[in-house]
C-alpha cells in the first residue's frame, strides 16, 4: 500500500500537481508509515505562523509590488544614469546598478526585466551597444540584487534555516550584511569585463550635467530615502526586521499613493491582493515543506545523506563544488522560493557537518539561484526576456553566455573564499 501511494504521489508531481499538495502528501505518507499522528503537520504549519520574523515577508513583498506598479523604475534609471553616464561604458553600469537595486526592492527577477527592460534595452542600443550585449545585460542583470536587503529570498532563507536550528546561530541582519560584499564582487567583475569588452572608446559617453542630476534627484526625492531608512534602521539596531518592514510598507504606500499619486487609492486593494496571493502560496509551501522536513529528520535521512557524502566526499571544498553544480541545475528548473523550502532543509545539516557557516551557505545558495535564473535551457529569465523582447531563445542563450561566465567566476570566489560573506559577521 505504501509503495502504491508513493507511486501515486510521484505520478501526481510529474503530472503538474501543486507543489504544496505533493509535499503534504509526502509528509502524510511518511508520518502514517511511521505510525506518527498526522496532527504533527498542523503543528508544523502553526509553528511557521507563530514565527515573529515572518511578518516581514508579506510587508516587504507588498512594498515591492507597490514600487513595481509605480514609475519607480524610470526614476531609478534616470538617477543612476545621471551619476554614472559620463563614465566609460557608463550606461552599462547604469543597467547593472539599477537592476540590482530594483530587484532587491521588488524581490522578483522577472519584474525587473519587464519594468526596466523597456527603458534599458532601447537606451543601450541607441548608445551604440550591440544587440547581443544589450540583450545579455538586461536578461542576466534581472536577477542581480537577490543578495541585497530587503530581498525576500534572503529573508526566506533565514526563516527556513533558523527553523532547523543546526550549525552556528545567526540573525537575519547577519545575512543582510553578508550579502553586500558578494554583490559588490559580482558588480565589479561585470563592470571590469564590460570595460574590457568595449575597450577602444567606441561607446560615446554622456557628459555629466549638474542640471540633469539635480532634476533626476528631485524626481526621486521621495523614494531616495527608502534604502537609508531600511538599512540604517536595521544596521543601527533601532528597528527590528519586522519593524523595518512595517515602516517600509507604510512609507511606500504614502509616497506612491499620496505624494506621487501614481497608484490610485481604489487600485491599492488589487495590489494588496496580488501581493498576498504570492505570499500565501509561499507560506503554504513553507509550512508543509517544514512538516515534510520534520519527517525526514525523524527518519534520519539528513544524517544518512551526510554519512554518504563523508564516504565519497572528504573535504568541504569538494562538497561545495558538488553543491554548486546541483544548485545551478535546480536554479534553472525551480523557482527560487520552491528551491529554498525544499532544498535548504536537506543541505543545511550536511553543510553544517562539514563546518560550513549557515550564513556562508545562504549566500552561496542564493548566488547559485541568481545564475540559475538565466542558465540554459530552461532558466526563467530566458523565457521572460524571450516573451518581453520577442527574441528566440537560442539568441538569448548566446547573449547571456559571457555574462554567465563572469558571474561563475564570482560564484567560485564567493564559494571558496568565505571571507567575502563572513568578513563583517560577529
Amino acid at each position: 500500500m505504501t509503495f502504491a501511494a508513493l507511486a501515486l504521489i510521484i505520478a501526481a508531481a510529474l503530472a503538474g500537481a501543486p507543489l504544496f499538495a505533493v509535499l503534504m502528501a509526502g509528509a502524510m505518507l511518511g508520518f502514517y508509515s511511521a505510525e506518527i499522528p498526522l496532527s504533527v503537520i498542523a503543528i508544523e504549519v502553526y509553528r511557521i505562523v507563530d514565527t515573529p520574523l515572518l511578518v516581514a515577508l508579506p510587508l516587504f513583498t507588498y512594498s515591492g509590488y507597490v514600487l513595481a506598479e509605480a514609475k519607480t523604475s524610470e526614476r531609478l534609471v534616470n538617477l543612476v544614469q545621471s551619476l554614472f553616464g559620463s563614465l566609460p561604458s557608463g550606461l552599462a553600469m547604469v543597467g547593472f546598478v539599477a537592476c540590482a537595486l530594483f530587484t532587491a526592492l521588488t524581490g522578483a527577477s522577472g519584474v525587473t526585466i519587464v519594468a526596466l527592460g523597456a527603458l534599458l534595452l532601447p537606451a543601450l542600443k541607441q548608445a551604440g551597444y550591440s544587440d547581443k550585449f544589450s540583450l545579455g545585460l538586461v536578461t542576466t542583470s534581472g536577477s542581480l540584487g537577490l543578495l541585497l536587503v530587503p530581498s525576500v529570498p534572503l529573508i526566506l532563507y533565514g526563516i527556513v534555516a533558523q527553523q532547523l536550528e543546526v550549525g552556528e546561530p545567526f540573525t537575519i541582519t547577519d545575512l543582510f550584511i553578508a550579502g553586500v560584499m558578494p554583490l559588490m564582487l559580482m558588480l565589479s567583475l561585470l563592470v571590469i569585463w564590460t570595460l574590457w569588452h568595449h575597450r577602444g572608446g567606441k561607446i560615446p559617453r554622456i557628459p555629466f550635467s549638474g542640471a540633469t542630476f539635480w532634476s533626476a534627484l528631485q524626481a526621486a526625492r521621495w523614494e531616495l530615502p527608502l534604502p537609508f531608512v531600511v538599512l540604517g534602521g536595521i544596521y543601527s539596531g533601532f528597528l527590528a526586521i519586522s519593524e523595518a518592514a512595517a515602516v517600509t510598507a507604510v512609507y511606500v504606500t504614502l509616497v506612491e499613493v499620496v505624494l506621487y499619486r501614481e497608484i490610485p487609492l481604489k487600485k491599492l486593494p488589487a495590489v494588496m491582493i496580488e501581493s498576498m496571493v504570492m505570499v500565501g502560496g509561499i507560506l503554504l509551501v513553507l509550512g508543509v515543506a517544514l512538516a515534510f522536513t520534520n519527517y525526514l529528520v525523524d527518519a534520519e535521512i539528513p544524517q544518512a545523506l551526510f554519512e554518504f557524502m563523508q564516504t565519497h566526499v572528504q573535504s568541504a571544498l569538494g562538497f561545495l563544488l558538488l553543491l554548486n553544480m546541483l544548485l545551478l541545475v535546480l536554479g534553472a528548473m525551480l523557482d527560487i522560493f520552491s528551491a529554498l523550502v525544499i532544498v535548504v532543509p536537506l543541505i543545511l545539516p550536511v553543510a553544517a557537518g562539514y563546518g560550513i557557516h549557515p550564513v556562508h551557505l545562504g549566500i552561496v545558495f542564493l548566488a547559485n539561484m541568481q545564475i540559475g535564473y538565466f542558465t540554459p535551457p530552461v532558466g526563467m529569465n530566458l523565457f521572460i526576456a524571450s516573451y518581453r523582447f520577442k527574441k528566440p531563445l537560442l539568441e538569448l542563450y548566446s547573449a547571456c553566455l559571457p555574462f554567465m561566465l563572469v558571474l561563475l567566476v564570482a560564484l567560485l570566489l564567493i564559494t571558496y573564499v568565505p571571507w567575502f560573506s563572513l568578513a563583517f559577521i560577529d
